[in-house]
């Protein structure tokens, strides 16, 4: 029986720039997982650099996200209120809720985005 590989890198994936869901400045990801299966759909490395965002969206509600910050201080919107986040922070952004996040730091913002489906 062949063995089932579940060990995945970001470095071993191509990133991409975009201006994510409108935002001002384009931002680079990398999906190392994407899934049409179960209820993970993705996991993608985002690096924002300084200033740059991911435009405030509401989602369906038929997903949820996780935000987990790895490295860099961030100014979230979460469902009307806003925060700083910093390495270690994990946002839930629910199913039909509004969220954006905007780099206030001098360095790259780097963070994990899980995003799971939600019966």
């Amino acid at each position: 029986m062949k063995p089932i590989d579940r060990r995945y890198k970001f470095e071993e994936c191509a990133f991409e720039r975009v201006r994510a869901h409108g935002g001002e400045r384009a931002i680079s990801f990398a999906r190392v997982l994407s899934r049409n299966r179960g209820s993970l759909r993705f996991i993608d490395l985002s690096v924002l650099p300084p200033g740059a965002d991911i435009g405030a969206h509401t989602h369906a509600t038929d997903n949820e996200e996780l935000y987990v910050v790895i490295s860099g201080k961030g100014l979230m919107t979460l469902d009307g209120q806003e925060f700083e986040v910093g390495p270690g922070d994990v946002v839930l952004n629910q199913p039909g809720g509004t969220h954006g996040l905007l780099n206030v730091g001098d360095e790259e913002l780097r963070i994990v985005v899980v995003e799971v489906s939600q019966p």
